[in-house]
């Protein structure tokens, strides 16, 4: 999403979601950002995207680097306010045994988490990776933070009884591709745990969303109109409940595996 000085992170970057009323002008403006993803041995974000210019995956990184202090300055606004931390409290504290939190940002998902899991954490922001580091010390948690791609996990098959992400599909390089790594790595019997945002079922607002898509991607490393529950059917998981809120811009999803023999 788009906000003045809004930012979307790597690997899970913690999604930014704003809502700007401006008054003079009487007109609604929605700011949403992503965590974002890293892109896959060099490809072009723009043959996922489709936006208007090919941006490389230095350029995606700094994108989400210079994104991240803002996001952090809005957490507030974003987890309170717009009660998003209310949706992550949900969904996460479901997650049991071997847990792996896929493009953790900065750490925002680790407080909601039981305290009896065992936790491991992937981000390809540098400058996210230290923030979630300082944010585990703070809150007591002990995790196993490492810096990679959503796409291309460094895990092996079958690894973790539970996968989470928080609005990271909408700045994932390839969002199928890292979705089906969730998928590979997650147990048979395991759950994964999505909180996400896409197009919004408000006319008005998936108007706006879908002009401003390449602005989103330019300066918040976002792509704020997809589809997430496509996105995740496409990549072969088996959706168990998607409940659907903020005017159909956020969705909590539990899938399984539902892997292929």
């Amino acid at each position: 999403m788009v906000h003045a000085g809004y930012r979307s992170t790597s690997n899970s970057l913690c999604s930014f979601i704003t809502v700007r009323f401006n008054l003079i002008d009487k007109k609604l403006v929605v700011g949403m950002v992503m965590s974002r993803s890293n892109q896959n041995g060099g490809r072009s974000i723009n043959k996922v995207a489709r936006v208007h210019r090919d941006i490389s995956r230095d350029e995606w990184v700094r994108i989400h680097d210079l994104s991240a202090v803002d996001y952090r300055n809005g957490e507030w606004f974003i987890e309170s306010l717009l009660g998003m931390g209310k949706y992550r409290k949900q969904m996460f504290s479901n997650a049991r045994g071997n847990v792996l939190d896929v493009a953790c940002g900065y750490g925002l998902n680790f407080g909601y988490l039981p305290p009896d899991i065992q936790l491991t954490a992937v981000e390809f922001s540098p400058v996210m990776l230290d923030m979630a580091k300082r944010n585990a010390d703070q809150l007591g948690v002990k995790v196993d933070i490492r810096e990679g791609d959503a796409e291309d996990l460094p895990f092996v098959d079958n690894s973790f009884d539970t996968v989470i992400s928080a609005l990271a599909t909408c700045s994932f390089t390839d969002p199928v591709a890292a979705l089906m790594e969730m998928r590979r790595v997650c147990k048979p019997e395991g759950n994964i745990l999505l909180v996400e945002h896409g197009r919004s079922q408000n006319r008005l607002l998936a108007w706006y969303q879908d002009r401003n898509a390449d602005q989103m991607i330019e300066q918040g490393g976002c792509r704020w109109n997809g589809q997430p529950n496509e996105l995740v059917k496409e990549a072969g998981l088996e959706i168990l409940s998607d409940k659907v809120s903020f005017l159909g811009i956020l969705h909590s999803i539990r899938a399984i595996p539902a892997k292929l023999n």
